[in-house]
């Protein structure tokens, strides 16, 4: 973790949700994992809570919530008292989950995540009404009810044809963990008699920094983002899931991927030029790089390539 503390790094987390908020940023996203050696983020919810706090206008997302390891009806609540204090700024993505050690900490069976998913959605969509439901052959109804009428979204991910095909009976959406998952939904969509909802929404992983030296940039970044795809790609190994994250032996491997790049604000603008719609996505805790690191890259974009696309 580069020297820091972890309260350090949420601290730096809540002041870059801040500064998101205030550039006039679509979303922030936040992911779920557990017992992960490099701390990673085991609970969305309350940091979700803290960022909302501080915030006016930018939407939150978390991507995602692993509902094998949830209560429904706490979940349920938990998420609503989140909508009322964003008043109405936040989605989820629930998913199955896929690494094993999580599951045996939790004492989960890993056979139960389709059942599982399925309960929770459900839950969810019946608690976010505001209606008492069925929840188990007794009656439940959580109060208050969410800000937003109907609640938060509730999306689906995951990364195998049954993930995509429950998706398409049973959630608001899919986000899959790779693209070519994605035509299980479409064609269980069309199955359902909907109409075709198109090509995936999701293009190849890849994260983007910036830097003035885009050399020295690497070299000090380069660790934290093999960091981080090896530790993806160890859990993804487990099943050999359609996932973007491979393992790779050092960085320059990782550097010939292309997935993570180091770019100066001029190569980032021409790019973002030459491309359909300019559409920026940051990762800047990335494996966890340094958050003086990462403002560095946060500020290159704030002062040098947002106002190349102003009004």
């Amino acid at each position: 973790m580069a020297g820091t503390t972890m309260a350090d790094r949420y601290a730096a987390a809540l002041e870059m949700a801040e500064w998101a908020d205030r550039l006039g940023c679509l979303s922030v996203a936040v992911s779920e994992h557990h017992s992960s050696p490099d701390g990673y983020l085991p609970s969305p919810i309350p940091m979700l809570a803290a960022m909302a706090a501080r915030t006016t206008n930018v939407r939150f997302l978390i991507a995602a919530l692993i509902a094998p390891f949830h209560d429904p009806l706490r979940l349920a609540e938990d998420l609503i008292v989140l909508d009322i204090l964003s008043r109405g700024r936040v989605d989820l993505i629930v998913a199955g989950g896929y690494v094993h050690e999580e599951f045996a900490m939790f004492d989960v069976p890993m056979k139960e995540r389709g059942r599982r998913v399925t309960e929770a959605v459900a839950t969810l969509k019946a608690a976010f009404t505001g209606e008492p439901f069925d929840y188990r052959g007794r009656t439940a109804h959580l109060t208050p009810a969410p800000f937003r009428p109907g609640g938060p979204a509730v999306m689906l991910g995951g990364s195998s044809e049954p993930a995509a095909r429950r998706a398409a009976r049973i959630a608001d959406g899919f986000i899959p963990s790779a693209p070519e998952v994605w035509e299980f939904y479409r064609d269980e969509v069309q199955k359902l008699g909907r109409p075709d909802p198109g090509p995936s929404p999701v293009g190849a992983n890849q994260v983007v920094a910036l830097a003035e030296d885009p050399g020295k940039g690497w070299h000090q970044m380069a660790p934290y983002f093999l960091h981080e795809t090896n530790a993806y790609g160890l859990w993804q190994a487990q099943d050999n899931l359609a996932a973007p994250y491979r393992t790779v032996a050092d960085v320059d491997a990782l550097r010939a991927t292309g997935q993570y790049r180091v770019l100066t604000p001029e190569q980032f603008i021409a790019e973002q030029k030459a491309a359909p719609f300019p559409f920026a996505q940051f990762h800047p805790l990335c494996g966890g790089l340094p958050p003086e690191l990462a403002w560095a890259s946060l500020r290159l974009f704030e002062h040098e390539v947002r106002p190349a696309f102003a009004s």
